[in-house]
């Protein structure tokens, strides 16, 4: 039974370059509708499915600061009711430095939210621009002062590297700045190129300079080296966190486990069955407004590919997979399963095949893409 909720905000005050989330302008478009039909939506989908305890919600994006300070009231409102005597220990908001003011902050510290993750990308004025970001360094300063005057401590940021010109220095000063505020939680991911943003169609016409891949495999040598000395371990391949600050919602995914996805463009996990909502919002606020569930595909996984995402999700997690829980949950053993790709992964130093658990090497960490498209079952 999912345990875990993620709900979507499709709405944005500017479109980053390198985002290829379901999103638009939230500039004339019809958010009270849509406030309402998010709201419709997750009771249509608890009536069916009802939660047994919920653990973890997760508010992102989009940009879910781009509401204004009643619709945000709002959503919350409902959220918290519908969610009443469930055992949430993680409520989770995604907040872009600038765009939460103080009133928005108030708003989300009245209700069961106990944590914020802020969009900071980099510390480097140039480099947001470039990127396409709004917010300047002193923002990022702004906003985590205020979360913290309204009673937020549980602050993760979240970092980009390899951007496009991105030096290994103005990475380094990045992680400087990221250590110097003290925080407990701290993500960065390397700069993928998605079809459908802005920078795929500047990479296309020749227009986009792109980080060398042996200075991206520095930056990200840099990252782990300064993250263990501010005591912030490694537990998934791009998340790193002080003791008892480990995202929970986040370990839903890379634990392969069920969760419902509300939203314009969400995705969802439960009975088995993959799904992904309806994404251009006039379509979805038609099915919603017609008593529809706005489910535009949807698929049932099979057990080989249950499998294959056992090990996708779970060698990303520090503590690598656990053998005995897949064999509790697929009757098979992981060695009877991926004896050959575990074999030639272990030759080439990539994983680390234990008694218990089979978990990435640092070089397997550094090929993570490679050694997880290993585990396909052809």
């Amino acid at each position: 039974m999912a345990k875990s909720i993620y709900i979507h905000i499709p709405f944005c005050e500017h479109i980053c370059f390198y985002c290829d989330f379901n999103k638009v302008y939230v500039e004339n478009q019809p958010v009270d509708a849509y406030i309402d039909a998010l709201i419709t939506e997750m009771e249509m989908v608890f009536s069916a499915q009802p939660p047994d305890q919920i653990e973890t919600v997760y508010i992102g994006g989009g940009t879910p600061t781009a509401l204004s300070s009643a619709q945000l009231d709002k959503l919350l409102r409902a959220v918290d009711e519908m969610l009443s005597g469930h055992p949430v220990k993680e409520y989770t908001v995604e907040v872009n430095p600038g765009g939460a003011d103080a009133e928005k902050l108030k708003v989300m510290s009245q209700y069961s939210i106990n944590r914020l993750s802020l969009g900071v990308q980099s510390f480097d004025d140039d480099l947001l621009k470039a990127i396409g970001r709004t917010h300047r360094e002193k923002d990022v300063y702004f906003t985590i002062e205020e979360a913290k005057k309204n009673g937020f401590s549980n602050i993760s940021i979240d970092l980009m590297f390899g951007l496009p010109n991105q030096t290994i220095e103005q990475w380094r000063e990045s992680i400087m700045k990221t250590v110097a505020l003290n925080l407990p939680h701290v993500s960065a991911y390397s700069l993928k190129i998605e079809e459908k943003t802005i920078f795929h169609n500047m990479m296309r016409k020749g227009k986009l300079s792109l980080v060398p891949q042996d200075d991206e495999a520095e930056m990200y040598e840099i990252l782990l080296q300064q993250m263990s000395r501010s005591l912030l371990h490694p537990y998934e391949i791009s998340n790193f966190a002080k003791e008892g600050y480990e995202s929970l919602h986040n370990q839903t995914y890379w634990a392969n486990e069920e969760y419902y996805g509300f939203g314009a463009g969400a995705h969802g996990y439960l009975a088995g069955v993959r799904y992904a909502n309806i994404g251009p919002l006039p379509h979805y606020l038609s099915a919603v407004q017609e008593n529809n569930l706005p489910i535009k595909e949807s698929h049932n996984v099979t057990l080989q590919e249950k499998m294959e995402e056992e090990m996708f999700m779970g060698l990303r997690m520090d503590k690598g997979v656990d053998k005995q829980r897949f064999l509790r949950k697929y009757q098979k053993s992981i060695e009877e399963v991926f004896s050959r790709q575990i074999s030639s992964l272990e030759e080439e130093d990539l994983i680390i095949n234990e008694m218990e658990t089979i978990r990435l090497t640092q070089r397997g960490k550094l090929l993570g893409n490679e050694v997880f498209e290993r585990f396909l079952l052809i």
